[in-house]
């Protein structure tokens, strides 16, 4: 089973990003997926989750500007991550809700000017 994470980089504040997780060794379509981020000295925590009937759940954080799907034909999970601030950066990463994969290597997002 692997997760692999990418799509991230550098955006300034207001801009926008694109995250993809690839998996392989478990489909995704008949499991509850979601993203989450760690940032520096902080716990890793939730933010978007998409069921297998494509219900999809934020926090009030990211509510309105986050969005998560899921391609089960690609057996990918994406998060779209619009009107981005400083402090959505962090290290993001993919994975069951609840997590019991082994978490991926994640993928960087900077929101910086």
């Amino acid at each position: 089973v692997q997760l692999v994470e990418s799509g991230g980089g550098l955006v300034q504040p207001g801009g926008s990003l694109r995250l993809s997780c690839a998996a392989s060794g478990v489909d995704i379509s008949i499991n509850t997926m979601a993203w989450y981020r760690q940032a520096p000295g902080k716990q890793r925590e939730w933010v978007a989750t998409i069921t297998d009937r494509g219900t999809t759940n934020y926090p009030s954080s990211v509510k309105g500007r986050f969005t998560i799907s899921r391609d089960n034909a690609k057996n990918t999970v994406n998060l779209q991550m619009n009107t981005l601030k400083p402090e959505d950066t962090a290290v993001y990463y993919c994975n069951t809700s609840p997590h019991w994969l082994a978490w991926g290597q994640g993928t960087q997002v900077t929101v910086s000017s």
